[in-house]
């Protein structure tokens, strides 16, 4: 199954950092950090604009992005997290 994201819409594949700090110790999940950081899997067509014309996306299939902590909608396929969410929400390209 795969999703194929709409309008200005963008599917993350979302990265977890490590649960184990450089000393040894495991870290709970209730004491993690929201990940903010993930790689583009789909990108829609883009915002249709006024004029009818689409508005071209900023970001493409395989950017490393950081995103806003609480940006988007969750969603589990297997053992993978995803995040939908719109590209206006997108922090910046990782290079």
């Amino acid at each position: 199954m795969s999703i194929r994201p709409l309008g200005d819409k963008i599917v993350i594949k979302v990265i977890e950092d490590t649960e184990q700090t450089s000393g040894g110790i495991f870290i709970p999940d209730s004491a993690k950090e929201k990940p903010q950081k993930g790689e583009v899997v789909a990108v829609g067509p883009g915002k249709t604009l006024d004029d009818g014309k689409k508005e071209e996306m900023e970001v493409k299939v395989g950017d490393k992005v950081l995103f806003a902590k609480y940006a988007g909608t969750d969603v589990k396929m297997g053992e993978d997290i995803f995040k939908i969410m719109s590209v206006k929400d997108v922090l910046g390209v990782l290079e």
